[in-house]
C-alpha cells in the first residue's frame, strides 16, 4: 500500500516546510500542533550557501525571505557599569540572511494553511501502528487513521517519545539553559558573569539570557513556574539585569528551554519518522532551521519518488541526509555565550575583537551548508 495521508506533529518551521512539499506532490496532510496558533516572536534564524537558497526558492519563498531579513550589526559587549569594554561581530550572530523566526513560521504557515489541515490546541496522545496505517489517539480531537505520522515538533518530540522511546535516549544536555523574553529597551548589548549572560537588542529582537546549569525539572506548559528559574538563576545579577527581570511578569512573549543535542540512531520507525530538531537538533548550533528546510525538503521528495513506499522513502532520507545533519553535533553555543570563568569571558571578548577570522568562519559554515545531493525532485527519479 503506498501513503497518500500524512499527519505531522509540529508547526514550527519543519512541519509546515514538510506541508507545503507534500501538498505539492499530492498528499493528503494535516498539521497538529499543541499551542493555540502559531508561535511568535524568538530570536531571528538564518539561511546560508546555496542548499538553502536552492530550497527557498524553490518553494517561492525566496524573495519574501529576503524582503523580511533583519539586520546583522556588530553589538556592544559591557561591563557592569555599562561602559563597553568589547564588540559582537554581526557575522557572529547571522548568516547570508537572517530573518525572524515567527515571521518564517508565519510565512510558512500562510503558504499552507488553504491546502492543508491544521489542528491548534492539540496533541497526540498514542500512536498505534498496523499494516496499512497508524491509529493516532489526540487529547482532545477524535482518533483518526493516517497512512504516516511525522514528528517535526522539535528537541523535546512528542512523537520520538512515543514512537521511538524516552527522551533521556535521545536528547544530551550540553549545561545550560536560555530564554527569551520581550522587553522595553532599545540597547544592544551583550553582558556577562561567569556562567551567566544578558542581552539585549536594538530592534524586535527579544531579551536574551543563558545561564550555566545542571538539568532542571520543570513543567514545560508552566510559563510562571520558568520565570521564577530565570529570576534565581541571575539572583543578584548586576548590570541591567534587575531591570530587565523586573519586566518578566508582564512580557507579552517568553521563551525558556535547555540548551540540548539531539542524537538518533535512526530517523524512521514503522511508519512514524523525524525531521529538524526532533532527529537532529542542537538549541542555539546556527544550523537548526536550514537543516530543517532541507530535511523537509529531502523527505517530501523522497516520499514523492518512492511513490508513497515509505520503506524505500524513508530509507533513501536517511542515506541522504545523516552526513548533512551531522553538523548540529559539533557546536556548545552556551561555553561561547556564557563562559564559565571571568578568565573564559576575557578570552571569548578577546575572539571577537580579532575581525579577520570570521571571514574564513563564515566559509566554514557556507561549506557545511552546501555538504549535500540536492536533487531536484520535481523531475523524474531517475534523472536525478
Amino acid at each position: 500500500m503506498t501513503a497518500r495521508s500524512v499527519l505531522i506533529s509540529g508547526a514550527s518551521i519543519a512541519g509546515p516546510a514538510l506541508a507545503y512539499w507534500l501538498n505539492e506532490y499530492g498528499f493528503t496532510v494535516t498539521v497538529v500542533e499543541k499551542a493555540p496558533g502559531i508561535r511568535p516572536g524568538g530570536q531571528p534564524v538564518d539561511f546560508k550557501g546555496e542548499t538553502h537558497r536552492t530550497v527557498l526558492s524553490r518553494m517561492g519563498i525566496l524573495d519574501d525571505v529576503r524582503a523580511a531579513q533583519v539586520g546583522s550589526t556588530d553589538g556592544t559587549i559591557v561591563d557592569a557599569d555599562g561602559r563597553t569594554i568589547g564588540r559582537v561581530p554581526g557575522e557572529f550572530s547571522g548568516g547570508e540572511i537572517n530573518v525572524s523566526r515567527g515571521d518564517l513560521a508565519a510565512m510558512l504557515h500562510l503558504r499552507t494553511v488553504q491546502s492543508c489541515e491544521y489542528i491548534f490546541g492539540d496533541s497526540i496522545t498514542a500512536l498505534t501502528e498496523t499494516d496499512d496505517g497508524v491509529d493516532v489517539a489526540f487529547e482532545k480531537s477524535a482518533p483518526r487513521r493516517f497512512d504516516l505520522v511525522v514528528g517535526a515538533d522539535g528537541i523535546h518530540s512528542n512523537v520520538r517519545g512515543l514512537a521511538f522511546g524516552p527522551e533521556s535516549d535521545y536528547v544530551s544536555h550540553l549545561g545550560y539553559h536560555y530564554a527569551q523574553f520581550n522587553v522595553a529597551d532599545d540597547g544592544d548589548e551583550m553582558y556577562n558573569e561567569p556562567g551567566r549572560m544578558a542581552a539585549t537588542s536594538n530592534g524586535e529582537d527579544p531579551a536574551f539570557f543563558v545561564f550555566r546549569s545542571d538539568p532542571i525539572a520543570y513543567d514545560r506548559d508552566d510559563v510562571e513556574q520558568q520565570k521564577q528559574i530565570v529570576v534565581d538563576a541571575y539572583r543578584g545579577g548586576r548590570w541591567k539585569v534587575p531591570e530587565l527581570l523586573d519586566q518578566l511578569a508582564d512580557t507579552s512573549f517568553f521563551w525558556m528551554d535547555s540548551i540540548s543535542r539531539v542524537t538518533t540512531d535512526r530517523y524512521s520507525s514503522g511508519r512514524v519518522v523525524l525531521v529538524g530538531d526532533s532527529a537532529y537538533g542542537n538549541a542555539l548550533g546556527g544550523f537548526g532551521t536550514g537543516l530543517s528546510i532541507v530535511g523537509a525538503y529531502v523527505l517530501a521528495g523522497e516520499l514523492h519518488w518512492a511513490d508513497g513506499d515509505h520503506v524505500a522513502a524513508f530509507a533513501e532520507y536517511e542515506r541522504r541526509f545523516r552526513k548533512y545533519a551531522a553538523v548540529s553535533e559539533k557546536v556548545n553555543a552556551g561555553r561561547l555565550l556564557a563562559p564559565s570563568t571571568r578568565l573564559g569571558i576575557r578570552g571569548r571578548n578577546a575572539l571577537f575583537s580579532v575581525a579577520w577570522l570570521f571571514a574564513p568562519l563564515m566559509s566554514l559554515m557556507d561549506r557545511f551548508a552546501t555538504d549535500i545531493d540536492l536533487p531536484d525532485y520535481s523531475r523524474p527519479a531517475l534523472s536525478a
